[in-house]
């Protein structure tokens, strides 16, 4: 489903940069030669940059691709924290853990929700279990408890993480993908000064323009990416380190609690 929805996207936002592209760009209303759609009106930015060449369509579909999953990247993690404050969730759990309150601890858990919530719950629900077993010593209790907050934070880490590397491939390909289109310009640029000893002022124009915005594009979809991956790089590693304090904190607060 999550491969899924991924393919969707990426599909969505090539059809719709080339239709945008195709379509509004190419508009032959934007140019002074609606035949060939070579000089654009002048002042007109959509003739210009359609002027960019045909990459200039998978450049805006980077574009959109990594606006898509920065807006995903951006709930997912916002979800993943839970409703209230963390900061004030590890607090209240302490508080009550230290108190005994296991009951208490669980329902702030189901309140808070998100991902850190979640793993203290599998870890308070798991004690629950086999605080009371006569079966178990106090070492293979505080394992089992451990057992089960690993098992949970083994799951909720990879969403954390999900799509990241679509943003780093997207920086990555645009400024590749804005080089070749850059060099396919200069090329004809120099084809069209070399034709026949006299410089054709459209064709030159045309790769020169081509270089531009192919360059333009690919440096767009770049630096957003690149922006955004190490920005939700760092929410990341930060709301990890929280989780594995808080973990800390919880566990040994319950070694005491089974001791007693």
């Amino acid at each position: 489903m999550k491969n899924a929805f991924n393919a969707i996207v990426i599909i969505l936002a090539l059809v719709l940069s080339y239709l945008f592209f195709e379509f509004v760009m190419g508009n032959p209303g934007n140019f002074e030669d609606p035949d060939v759609r070579h000089l654009p009106i002048q002042g007109n930015i959509m003739g210009m940059i359609y002027t960019g060449g045909p990459l200039v369509s998978l450049l805006i579909a980077f574009i959109l691709i990594a606006t898509t999953f920065i807006i995903e990247r951006a709930f997912s993690i916002s979800k993943a924290r839970g409703k209230g404050k963390l900061e004030t969730f590890i607090k209240n759990i302490s508080q009550q853990l230290s108190k005994g309150d296991i009951d208490g601890a669980l329902k702030s858990c189901h309140t808070q929700r998100g991902s850190m919530a979640n793993i203290i719950r599998a870890g308070l629900e798991t004690y629950e279990k086999v605080k009371g077993d006569d079966e178990l010593n106090r070492e293979k209790k505080m394992t089992e408890v451990k057992r089960a907050i690993d098992e949970a934070t083994n799951l909720e880490t990879p969403l954390l993480e999900k799509n990241m590397v679509i943003l780093s491939t997207v920086a990555s390909i645009a400024t590749m993908i804005g080089l070749l289109g850059t060099t396919i310009g200069m090329i004809r640029a120099f084809a069209a000064v070399a034709k026949g000893g006299t410089v054709s002022a459209t064709q030159l124009s045309l790769g020169i323009s081509e270089a531009l915005y192919n360059t333009a594009g690919g440096l767009i979809g770049a630096v957003l990416s690149i922006v955004a991956y190490n920005y939700f790089t760092t929410k990341v590693d930060n709301f990890i380190y929280m989780i594995d304090e808080a973990i800390l904190s919880v566990t040994e607060i319950l070694s005491v609690k089974i001791k007693d």
